[in-house]
């Protein structure tokens, strides 16, 4: 157990404002990171890469895309190292800026045809910023409210930082939507789309209103005060606890792929298929995630009963059946039908996953290591999943020739893997989290400054 001999005393800052805080501080970072993914859907390719077929463009705004996905794990290296020697919170408070800062920029940048190559270039700098930033900010919130948590309740607790992402789209979405309906195609693509961008500089503020008043908990402040910090602890995570970093990672494959087939490529897929007009595609999104701040902590509250296992499996086997009939909604040509396919894959199957996901993840990794191990295993699930699924769903549709058969054999694969990791990940649920992952702790070294 830790050693409470050198623990601070009670905390003003109950678990619920901490669940609270990392709710409202997620939701914003994801409402700035989803913007950029629903404007790719639907002004990217017209604005950055005119120049080029709108094949090749729909691609090449995929791989911008793609790109935010691949800044996630260094800034999940980065965020780890401070947040495990120096404290959450710090952390949080710098990804919120940074991820507020590159939102705004991307709201007044020149376009292709004022800067030329420049526009989508200093387009991917941005969204490199964005990246890095949201690679910093999940596993901090999670942990800082899994910490806080009550003990039969980390799963409900840390599902608030999940439920950042279903209100961070059903912002973004909703944004671009009214925007949409408020002006015609040319002015929406003149300016209208800059608005919601524009509009992270005053949701920054808030989120840093809530932040600033949390901090870290009683357990972390007394591992930093006996300065048993690890000197490099993702050096350390990678060196002492591969396996839950490599099964973390498969835990996040089919999760994050299923979200962003859904809910991003889903866009395009909707709009080639029934016409740039359809509005069926962000109806269904913002269903979805109007949902998903109630169907979220439902699954995490689950896992909390019946353990993290169970719904995850479920969640993941169920996922490719959602797909399956996703697809099928489309060529239906049904709004209704469109939205109910969208609903049964993100509030049904990747709920299920994702709700139980904060807590499971930082219940794998010793407290010394968890902010490190619970980022890494998150953000490289990110990159090799959830940033390469619209392109790599782009690129097999063209494949099949407009058949989207050779996605759902891909997406079968990551749910092969996702299983497998389900399977053998240890089930942490009912475990004390001061003993979770005993095998990384070691005697604490008073005046020592790290191992």
């Amino acid at each position: 157990m830790t050693d409470t001999s050198a623990r601070p005393g009670p905390t003003t800052h109950t678990p619920r404002r901490v669940a609270l805080a990392s709710a409202v501080g997620t939701t914003i970072e994801w409402y700035d990171f989803y913007l950029y993914a629903t404007a790719t859907a639907l002004v990217f390719t017209k604005l950055f890469f005119p120049s080029i077929s709108p094949t090749a463009g729909t691609l090449a705004a995929f791989a911008t895309y793609a790109a935010g996905f691949g800044a996630r794990p260094i800034g999940a290296v980065v965020a780890g190292h401070i947040g495990d020697r120096v404290g959450r919170k710090a952390v949080l408070v710098a990804a919120l800026v940074l991820m507020g800062a590159a939102t705004t920029l991307i709201g007044a940048l020149p376009t292709y045809g004022q800067v030329g190559i420049a526009a989508p270039v200093l387009l991917v700098v941005l969204r490199l910023l964005q990246g890095l930033a949201v690679g910093g900010e999940w596993g901090g919130a999670a942990v800082l409210s899994v910490e806080h948590a009550p003990a039969t309740r980390r799963g409900l607790f840390g599902s608030f930082t999940q439920i950042g992402s279903p209100a961070g789209m059903l912002l973004a979405t909703g944004s671009f939507f009214l925007v949409r309906s408020l002006t015609d195609d040319e002015t929406f693509l003149a300016w209208g789309w800059r608005l919601p961008f524009l509009a992270s500089v005053v949701l920054i503020a808030v989120g840093l209103a809530v932040r600033l008043r949390v901090e870290d908990a009683p357990e972390f402040r007394a591992l930093r005060d006996r300065g048993d910090v690890a000197r490099l602890p993702v050096v350390e995570v990678l060196r002492t606890a591969p396996r839950p970093v490599l099964l973390t990672t498969g835990l996040r494959l089919s999760q994050i792929a299923l979200y962003t087939l859904l809910t991003t490529y889903g866009l395009t897929y909707v709009a080639e298929k029934l016409g740039p007009d359809s509005g069926a595609g962000l109806t269904a999104v913002l269903v979805a995630s109007a949902i998903g701040i109630a169907t979220t902590p439902v699954w995490a509250l689950v896992s909390d009963r019946v353990g993290r296992r169970v719904p995850y499996l479920f969640g993941a086997l169920g996922g490719l059946v959602a797909l399956v009939l996703f697809f099928l909604a489309v060529d239906t040509g049904s709004t209704l039908l469109v939205v109910a396919a969208m609903v049964l894959g993100v509030n049904v199957m990747h709920d299920a996953m994702y709700g139980p996901q904060a807590a499971w993840f930082a219940e794998l990794f010793d407290l010394r290591l968890r902010y490190s191990g619970a980022s890494l295993g998150y953000q490289i699930g990110s990159v090799l999943s959830g940033g390469f699924a619209p392109l790599i769903a782009a690129a097999l549709l063209i494949a099949g020739d407009g058949r989207p058969w050779w996605i759902l054999l891909y997406f079968a694969g990551l749910t092969v893997l996702t299983v497998l990791a389900a399977l053998s990940a240890r089930e942490t649920a009912h475990d004390p989290i001061d003993v979770a992952g005993t095998d990384l702790r070691r005697p604490a070294a008073p005046g020592a400054a790290g191992s």
